[in-house]
């Protein structure tokens, strides 16, 4: 059963194939505290990965093997994700007594109830999450499936940089390690409940947790794409002068009030209306936090205005803010890329389960 949850294999970098850009993080650690051993961002192609999927194996493995020189780092082995909504997941209950050998047998029998596809083109895994509730004789057992091409599309792609996938992980999964971290600096304990909206190139997730566990997920197309094509008609710039315009500035002086703001505004409604569908779904009527993730969270201004109008207390997400770094990290270009390697962090987590 080729590993949504494989154990890890030593250090293991952690790398998010996003639709832009290829993210890659070092983690070491010493006693409870964290180290940022290098890191780095690469930029993808244009259309190299639509929608989380990866279409242009080559421009995907050449962006891979920049990143690798860029970050200056000797590890090959890696963490890698899959987008949550290529995964099924499946609670079942087992017999506490079964080994995991037995429980494997168990699910490769039984695994068609709960997948529909053909079990040959699917990876499977699973992880006993605990005791169940109504029965101390059986466990719970999270059942993870999806397509093999899912997998195999990433460990082609890291093969061409010389590197190795030691675990297949879940974005979601990458995400609520990486909030472990940030629950310390939130002010709401780690019970209530926090929204997570990231917000990346051409799609932005709300996650909504609650005790650290994702209860809800929900993908709008809605991105950083979008200021950056506006960028690129009022001004006439090509996409890339557009894309480095906007992280670097120096545009003309209606940017912000023509440009920027209407971005902002149009931003806060697509939070606000992924929040109604969440609170239209369910029990709860309000979040207790908003954290705010992805490459687009850090556009300036942008976490005020979200507190402002929706009245809850939003933040923009930095998982590294309490480790130490590495000669090799410039400690700027990462507080900027924070946001944005929430998923690479979870990933790089991994090496320490």
């Amino acid at each position: 059963m080729p590993g949504l949850f494989n154990k890890k294999a030593n250090t293991l970098l952690g790398i998010d194939i996003s639709s832009t850009s290829v993210k890659l993080l070092e983690l070491s650690r010493q006693g409870d505290r964290y180290r940022v051993e290098a890191y780095a961002v690469e930029p993808l192609p244009a259309s190299a990965v639509i929608e989380k999927n990866i279409v242009e194996l080559e421009g995907v493995g050449q962006a891979l093997s920049r990143v690798l020189i860029k970050a200056r780092t000797s590890l090959k082995n890696v963490a890698v994700a899959v987008a949550g909504s290529a995964v099924i997941t499946k609670t079942i209950e087992m017999d506490a007594g079964l080994s995991d050998d037995e429980m494997e047998s168990q699910l490769k029998v039984e695994a068609d109830q709960y997948i529909p596809y053909p079990l040959d083109e699917v990876a499977i895994d699973f992880e006993v999450q605990g005791e169940s509730a109504r029965n101390p004789e059986r466990v719970n057992v999270l059942l993870a499936a999806c397509r093999k091409e899912n997998v195999e599309v990433r460990e082609a792609a890291l093969a061409l940089a010389g590197l190795t996938a030691r675990v297949v992980d879940v974005e979601a999964y990458a995400l609520e390690r990486s909030f472990g971290l940030l629950a310390n600096q939130l002010a709401v304990s780690r019970e209530r409940l926090v929204a997570v909206v990231d917000i990346g190139a051409t799609m932005t997730t709300l996650s909504v947790l609650l005790g650290g566990r994702i209860i809800y997920t929900r993908e709008q197309l809605f991105g950083g794409r979008q200021l950056t094509e506006e960028i690129q008609r009022r001004y006439g710039l090509t996409l890339e002068q557009a894309g480095l315009s906007k992280k670097q500035g120096g545009l003309p002086a209606d940017y912000t009030s023509e440009v920027l703001q209407p971005f902002r505004e149009a931003l806060v409604h697509q939070v606000s209306r992924s929040l109604q569908f969440f609170f239209a779904s369910g029990q709860y009527h309000s979040v207790d936090h908003i954290l705010l993730a992805g490459g687009t969270a850090s556009v300036p201004g942008l976490d005020r205005l979200i507190e402002q109008q929706l009245g809850t207390p939003t933040q923009v997400a930095n998982p590294f803010s309490e480790m130490t770094l590495s000669h090799k990290v410039n400690a700027a270009a990462l507080t900027s890329d924070a946001p944005a390697l929430m998923i690479a962090c979870g990933l790089a987590l991994r090496s320490f389960d």
